[in-house]
């Protein structure tokens, strides 16, 4: 999809991108301000592996703040993303034929990085009846003996969908039956939620699951710094000292500026956060109000992140106006690039069919032009 976007755009075609991870905002002044210090007082030398203190300091405080977790600095790492702290956790305690229990759809990576470490994913598959997320009988299900880690993403990427407290508690009663499964929470997207709903943790809602759960998050969304690199995770000591082994012998630390600038992004004023949602908002009803006009789809309202997953097997057997027979949420996605000029993810991509996956994180008169082509995209289909 991005190469025939990319060669569609050299043709001169105006082609609009709905398929970004991150938000379209910039990294805020104070933050901003804070790398600059940092590149300017010489912060610019190697740290160590797991992060500075003063950062992991910030982001004990911030769990404890934010999310009632009482956790040691020593019991914090710091990775170039969440994604690599993600990774890291999954190298350090996979064991080939262990077995890891992926909610679907699901983030892209995941799958490919427990193969990666050895593992094998279960996907668990969630319905959209239950807005894809996992219920209990499912997880009950997907257990096994060689089961290792539960993986949680709240909210959710691709769908938006939030687990409530109650949803997690249904949760942790089926894995208080199972104490050979721990829980990799991937809470990247925590400040991105709509009220009413609100976000909960894994290790807050079940304190006794804490010795066995990995929290992981990062400032790359809700802070807009994507491109710094800055992702932590926090969890048992034994657990962390080998995600740190791990990343001393890959990339050693993430960059010290960014460290610096994170500390800032993490203590400093994050007002801003709360703008940045609200127009967030304001886009999500816009993108679900005018997708649930086009013919063949179906879009629910995600209570979180900044995408919609809506269900395009209405449009699934048509024929377009050169032909061609829609078989896949990946054909829809190629025609919505052909012919609306409109690049989205099809969701075969995430583990989950027929969708596909909308990012709002445009301008709202962007997403107004984008909506208005898809819909007239679906009402040439026959």
């Amino acid at each position: 999809m991005t190469a025939r976007a990319a060669a569609l755009k050299a043709q001169g075609r105006e082609i609009i991108t709905l398929s970004q991870g991150e938000p379209d905002f910039d990294t805020p002044d104070n933050v901003l301000e804070a790398g600059i210090q940092a590149i300017r007082s010489g912060k610019t030398r190697y740290t160590a592996v797991a992060g500075i203190t003063p950062l992991r300091e910030a982001i004990r405080d911030k769990l404890k703040r934010d999310n009632s977790l009482d956790y040691d600095v020593d019991q914090i790492t710091v990775g170039c993303g969440a994604k690599q702290v993600v990774f890291n956790g999954l190298f350090a305690s996979l064991n080939p034929g262990d077995e890891v229990v992926i909610p679907s759809p699901c983030w892209v990576s995941y799958p490919d990085m427990v193969r990666l470490a050895g593992g094998t994913p279960v996907m668990a598959e969630c319905s959209e009846v239950l807005d894809f997320k996992l219920g209990p009988e499912s997880l009950e299900a997907a257990i096994s003996p060689r089961t290792k880690w539960l993986m949680l993403n709240s909210p959710l990427n691709p769908t938006g969908a939030v687990y409530s407290a109650a949803d997690l508690s249904r949760l942790a009663e089926v894995l208080r039956r199972h104490p050979h499964v721990w829980v990799l929470a991937d809470d990247i997207y925590e400040k991105l939620v709509y009220p009413p709903a609100r976000f909960a943790t894994m290790a807050e809602i079940a304190p006794d699951l804490h010795d066995r759960t990995l929290t992981i998050n990062g400032v790359s969304k809700a802070n807009c710094m994507t491109g710094w690199r800055v992702g932590y995770g926090a969890g048992p000591i034994e657990l962390i000292k080998a995600m740190n082994t791990i990343q001393g012998q890959t990339s050693s630390h993430t960059s010290s500026i960014s460290q610096h600038a994170a500390i800032e992004a993490i203590a400093g004023d994050q007002s801003y956060i709360a703008g940045f949602v609200a127009e967030f908002q304001r886009r999500r009803d816009l993108v679900v109000a005018r997708l649930n006009e086009a013919p063949g789809l179906r879009c629910r309202t995600p209570e979180g992140a900044f995408y919609v997953y809506p269900n395009c097997a209405g449009v699934i057997g048509k024929r377009t106006p050169s032909g061609d027979t829609i078989t896949s949420d990946t054909d829809f996605a190629m025609h919505l690039l052909d012919a609306a000029g409109v690049a989205v993810v099809p969701g075969s991509g995430f583990m989950a069919s027929p969708y596909i996956r909308i990012s709002y994180a445009s301008s709202f008169e962007e997403l107004e032009r984008a909506c208005d082509k898809i819909i007239k995209a679906c009402a040439d289909l026959r």
